[in-house]
């Protein structure tokens, strides 16, 4: 894949985001095996991470690629999507996967009263990745 398709889908995944969060998006990181990318983070929440160990937090994350390979091994379901809650924000995160490789996605949310729906997020986020390849991570950090 090329750069520019990949920065295609990037920015197709910060808008799907973007238009079900609008202003309570807060992040969105993407993540493979061994690296991972920001593609979107909101000033205030900025200021927050300067305390956190990002690259620890991301490596947690990972753990649901192996997650994610035991429910749909022991399921009658396939695994679509999970959701946490934190007392300051709501997680979502899913997987892109082709032959070759796994790609996770995480956003956080600010909480609001009546919640979200994720399953629509899950599917506006599918429908729309549909048209693009797996996304690639640009070894930008740190």
């Amino acid at each position: 894949m090329d750069e520019e398709s990949g920065s295609e889908t990037k920015e197709a995944l910060v808008s799907a985001f973007a238009e079900f969060g609008g202003n309570s998006l807060r992040d969105i990181w993407l993540f493979d095996q061994s690296d991972y990318e920001m593609l979107f983070l909101r000033e205030d929440v900025a200021d927050k991470l300067e305390a956190v160990d990002v690259a620890k937090f991301i490596d947690n994350e990972r753990f649901g690629f192996i997650t994610q390979d035991t429910y749909d091994q022991l399921y009658y379901a396939t695994y679509q999507y999970t959701v946490r809650g934190f007392d300051d924000f709501e997680q979502f995160r899913m997987f892109f996967d082709d032959d070759d490789r796994h790609v996770g996605v995480f956003a956080s949310l600010d909480q609001q009263p009546n919640g979200y729906d994720y399953e629509s997020l899950y599917k506006h986020v599918t429908d729309i990745a549909s048209g693009y390849t797996v996304p690639v991570i640009s070894s930008d950090t740190e």
